[in-house]
């Protein structure tokens, strides 16, 4: 009776302790007050949560979301290669874009500095899971200038990480995201006035000419304790003088990219592929997909991002590279691979890149 007892008082310690766990900051805060009215008024939320435009399909239980075993070639066997780069030595007037590794991006155009969906700590609500496996440079947030604008697409915690964002904090201008997003960075001490909410197909002007807008996403949202599709995940058009970029977010393939691809001449797109699962379909683009979606939005170049720094599916690391590599010979468009830390110049449409994941199995 002793020892049960004592189990019964740990189980109930541990229960305690995940539930305060699930309410400190870097879980955020569901939206409330006047944003949840703003929330409720959208056409793309009912019954408490937002919907896609294109609905997912329910979940087919027989198909599982991992895959038995360990394949080959999850994790590199070395650290990836990456180029340093000092961030400070960007003039203002070069139209650079940086990979930072899965979804994380610097992009400076027309004198302004946006930070994407950066994760450069972890990519997950605890350090000892999803941590970023290594690079021969380890970008972290205290490498980043400051920003002026940092975009959010949604937030999962592979895309909106807690850690990078405190350390980043201080030296960010304005977030832009999803309705509901900025929620979570209000609870973190974000003013008010810095945080520009957005509901799909609808457009804001930034400095210098810029014009931003969010564009729908196929995916979900959620932070563990505070609901579910609850905010609102996007993908953004990045309008400027000098050139269009957009930027796809967590999306599956779905009529949005044809729709996206008619209303914009896009000169760079940045399509989400990596972390696919056949359980996924309906969140992630799969493999017999990307061509699919890269012709639809008719962009001059093309980037695949969401890979190369966590193993959240079962696929070998470099995967989704050799596919769209293939495939970009196959069906004749433009892909662009750079590697962490190397300079895109936006500007200059001839340059060429190494298929560096080649170097490393």
């Amino acid at each position: 009776m002793k020892v049960l007892l004592i189990i019964i008082i740990i189980l109930f310690v541990l229960v305690l302790g995940g539930l305060a766990f699930l309410r400190t900051a870097r879980f955020g805060r569901a939206p409330s007050g006047e944003i949840l009215e703003r929330i409720e008024a959208s056409q793309n939320y009912r019954d408490g949560r937002f919907h896609n435009i294109f609905p997912r399909s329910p979940r087919n239980p027989d198909v599982s979301g991992r895959t038995l075993g360990r394949p080959e070639n999850l994790r590199p066997n070395a650290p990836l290669p990456a180029l340093e780069l000092d961030f400070e030595t960007l003039g203002r007037d070069q139209a650079v874009l940086v990979w930072l590794g899965h979804s994380s991006l610097f992009i400076q155009v027309n004198g302004i500095r946006f930070l994407v969906d950066p994760a450069l700590v972890s990519g997950s609500p605890v350090f000892f899971i999803n941590r970023p496996y290594p690079a021969l440079v380890d970008y972290v947030p205290e490498d980043i200038p400051e920003i002026d604008y940092l975009l959010i697409s949604h937030d999962h915690f592979d895309h909106l990480d807690y850690d990078t964002i405190k350390r980043l904090k201080g030296r960010i201008g304005k977030v832009v995201c999803g309705l509901g997003t900025g929620e979570h960075f209000r609870r973190w001490r974000f003013a008010a006035e810095d945080i520009i909410e957005l509901d799909w197909n609808e457009s804001t002007s930034l400095l210098n000419d810029i014009t931003i807008h969010a564009l729908p996403s196929r995916h979900y949202s959620g932070r563990a304790s505070f609901g579910i599709d609850n905010t609102l995940w996007v993908s953004f058009l990045i309008e400027t003088p000098p050139a269009t970029i957009f930027i796809s977010g967590d999306t599956s393939y779905g009529p949005h990219f044809k729709e996206i691809g008619s209303q914009f001449e896009i000169d760079l797109s940045i399509i989400e592929f990596g972390q696919y699962n056949e359980a996924w379909r309906d969140s992630h683009i799969m493999p017999d997909e990307i061509a699919k979606a890269i012709d639809d939005l008719g962009a001059k170049r093309n980037l695949v991002t969401h890979h190369s720094r966590f193993v959240l599916a079962r696929h070998p690391w470099n995967e989704p590279l050799e596919i769209a590599a293939k495939l970009s010979e196959q069906n004749n468009f433009t892909l662009i691979t750079p590697m962490m830390g190397e300079r895109v110049y936006l500007d200059d449409f001839s340059q060429e890149f190494s298929k560096w994941w080649e170097t490393e199995n």
